[in-house]
């Protein structure tokens, strides 16, 4: 009986440990962001969404010089993407910081791992295309950012897309973190997380599956990670990149983890991303 006991308190001690994980995994970001910094002239925005609104940063540039929507990472902040609009305003381009929802100064009281956090990036879209009818418009998405943007299969697509570190499916997604930190068997515990899924974002772990989603998003798109990412390893974004349709680059950068890729490789990556955005986003020349 003893025994009995003491397995059935291990296995309700076990589930709460899962519960506390699952809303810890889920618990919003917020935090304020603050002014636009003095190099980046920006002014605040708040764009309503169809569940509250997102804060962010836009700068205007030139005009015709194409528009670039910067969405960050999981846990993190327009902040994150300060240093890609940087050099993007600086080269003529009109750049638009969003939080997403339930980080930074957005509204929201969970993360949903893109459930909820794609109506930012729809809504933010929206906005470019009225405050500037006529541009062509990227986007710049960094792990969940990328994955928001693709699961809102954005009509009509972006000219041009950059997608970085972006998982394929949320339940690849936990495991491999699960792993990370618990070796092998953390993995087997992801399906348990998966089942709290609708409760804590709403939405089942079959419709966070941006690998599927990838195949409608038809926008030239330049895919970027880490090669030694252990969050989204390599053979998940080449899955990644062999689901899109159009025409597409891949980069995967040598010894880079799931970090900031920017900072990784700053030269590197601006030359690039900005050559992929000047052949999409610059209308040609007559």
């Amino acid at each position: 009986m003893r025994g009995l006991i003491a397995l059935a308190l291990t296995a309700l001690a076990a589930l709460a440990a899962l519960l506390m994980v699952g809303h810890s995994l889920s618990a919003p970001s917020p935090g304020a962001v603050g002014s636009p910094p003095e190099d980046l002239p920006a002014v605040t925005v708040r764009i309503a969404t169809r569940s509250g609104y997102v804060a962010g940063w836009l700068a205007t540039g030139k005009p015709h010089g194409g528009a670039v929507l910067l969405m960050h990472g999981l846990r993190a902040s327009r902040l994150q993407m300060l240093e890609r609009a940087r050099f993007l305003w600086k080269a003529g381009y009109t750049v638009l910081l969003i939080d997403l929802a339930s980080h930074g100064e957005s509204s929201g009281t969970r993360i949903t791992f893109g459930a909820h956090e794609k109506e930012g990036a729809s809504s933010a879209l929206a906005f470019l295309a009225q405050q500037f009818p006529g541009e062509r418009i990227g986007v710049i998405g960094v792990s969940l950012g990328a994955a928001s943007l693709v699961l809102s299969t954005p009509r009509p697509a972006p000219a041009a897309v950059v997608l970085e570190s972006m998982y394929p499916t949320i339940g690849e997604a936990v495991a491999n973190r699960l792993r990370m930190r618990l070796g092998a068997p953390g993995a087997w515990l992801a399906p348990l997380l998966m089942y709290q899924l609708p409760l804590l974002a709403g939405a089942s772990p079959r419709e966070l599956r941006p690998v599927e989603q990838a195949a409608a998003l038809h926008s030239p798109t330049l895919v970027i990670s880490g090669a030694v990412d252990l969050h989204t390893p390599a053979a998940e974004t080449r899955r990644i990149y062999a689901a899109l349709p159009g025409p597409k680059e891949l980069w995967l950068i040598e010894g880079a983890a799931h970090v900031d890729l920017h900072a990784v490789a700053p030269a590197e990556y601006e030359r690039r991303v900005g050559a992929f955005f000047a052949t999409h986003l610059h209308p040609p020349q007559r």
